[in-house]
């Protein structure tokens, strides 16, 4: 038995071996691959910002729900809108009545609300913060059904 080992001591082997390569794994360094894994990290980190925007723009919108639905937000409200129902009561009843005045202005907010009563029409000049202007004509008379004549037909 020795000798048989110290026979294959001697015969030759034929050896299969490689070099070792080292190669890194991330494509930052081997640039296999490289765009997609920039890609890929981009992408993650603009959802991230985005994520954490999301959040904070949420956290915004619920606390200005809180503000505006509290007790006093809900009173104030309601008060202006009835303050600004009467006073655009106000004003049609002037503009349409007999005795009315012919014309004033409104400044409401910064807003300018302009009227004049011509006798044969009502125009309504809006001037708004922006410098907007609209301008409204409202023909004063009936409506009622007019004759051929009265019509122009």
């Amino acid at each position: 038995m020795k000798a048989l080992v110290m026979i294959s001591l001697f015969v030759p082997f034929s050896v299969l071996a490689t070099d070792l390569a080292f190669q890194f794994k991330n494509p930052s360094f081997s640039g296999i691959g490289q765009s997609a894994h920039y890609l890929t990290i981009d992408e993650q980190e603009r959802t991230r910002k985005k994520a954490i925007l999301d959040e904070i723009e949420s956290k915004a919108d619920e606390l200005l729900r809180e503000q505006e639905n509290t007790t006093l937000a809900k009173f104030l409200r309601n008060l202006s809108s009835r303050v600004f129902s009467r006073l655009s009561q106000e004003m049609a009843e002037i503009l349409f009545s007999e005795e009315g005045g012919s014309g004033g202005v409104i400044d409401l907010e910064g807003n300018s609300i302009a009227f004049v009563n011509t006798g044969t029409e009502i125009v309504l000049t809006v001037s708004d913060i922006d410098g907007g202007i609209t301008e409204i004509r409202i023909p004063v008379g009936s409506f009622g059904i007019c004759s051929t004549d009265d019509c122009g037909i």
